[in-house]
């Protein structure tokens, strides 16, 4: 698969409503936007390096780079997109049985360094944000999972719940962590108003930075998306 013979040079914009941190951009939304305009097909693995915070409700020039495409952001990277021949791993999937009980262990709820996130922010209003929840599993203190109903399915949006299903793998109730990197497949998008099974898991850890992978799956148990990511400690109170 290729990416596309010209891609989509319109600026993007992060609305306020797809925030992370209070400041800036959801790490997986913006990712997601991002490759979506690299590439005409969901399925094509891509890789986003996010190099900035991603500014909010304001146009972000796209221009193509060397292997991909580049959002700027008065004249400083923001975010690259390539094209990637490497297709993420998929974490092991359990049932929605398993994800509800998890969902009950999420850390955020009793702490939380971005709580309005647009994705995991347990402040978001019903219908406003994901709800996704991840909680540790019973019997593998390495892997998350939770119940994701969507409400609303677009590329950008199944990035976003990957993203932070990964985050809370990788602790970021314990380390505050931002996306670094993301590599994501999506080999079908979700049906809204129907139950599915996100699933992370931590990789590894190395200094700042903590490596993850995440999984999305149907009740039933067909893989839809999965991705792997790379998290870097910082300082929330640099982005709150």
């Amino acid at each position: 698969m290729q990416p596309n013979a010209q891609p989509t040079t319109e600026p993007l914009i992060v609305p306020q409503r797809f925030h992370g941190p209070p400041r800036s951009g959801n790490g997986g939304w913006t990712a997601g936007a991002l490759a979506e305009r690299l590439s005409a097909r969901a399925d094509t693995p891509v890789t986003v390096a996010l190099r900035l915070p991603p500014p909010l409700d304001r146009p972000l020039p796209i221009a193509e780079g060397e292997a991909g495409i580049v959002a700027t952001d008065d004249g400083r990277t923001v975010a690259e997109a390539r094209v990637d021949s490497a297709t993420p791993t998929p974490v092991e999937a359990t049932t929605v049985e398993v994800a509800t009980d998890a969902q009950t262990r999420y850390a955020g709820f009793r702490g939380h360094p971005f709580p309005t996130c647009f994705a995991c922010g347990p402040e978001r209003a019903e219908g406003d944000g994901l709800h996704v929840f991840p909680g540790r599993l019973a019997d593998d203190p390495l892997r998350v999972a939770t119940v994701w109903t969507p409400y609303d399915v677009t590329v950008p949006i199944t990035w976003a719940a990957l993203d932070c299903t990964s985050g809370w793998a990788a602790g970021v109730e314990e380390r505050p962590m931002v996306l670094g990197t993301m590599t994501a497949q999506v080999l079908r998008l979700p049906l809204s108003g129907q139950p599915h099974v996100s699933v992370g898991t931590l990789l590894g850890v190395e200094g700042r930075k903590a490596r993850t992978a995440s999984s999305l799956y149907t009740a039933d148990g067909e893989l839809l998306a999965t991705a792997e990511q790379v998290w870097i400690t910082i300082n929330p109170d640099d982005f709150s």
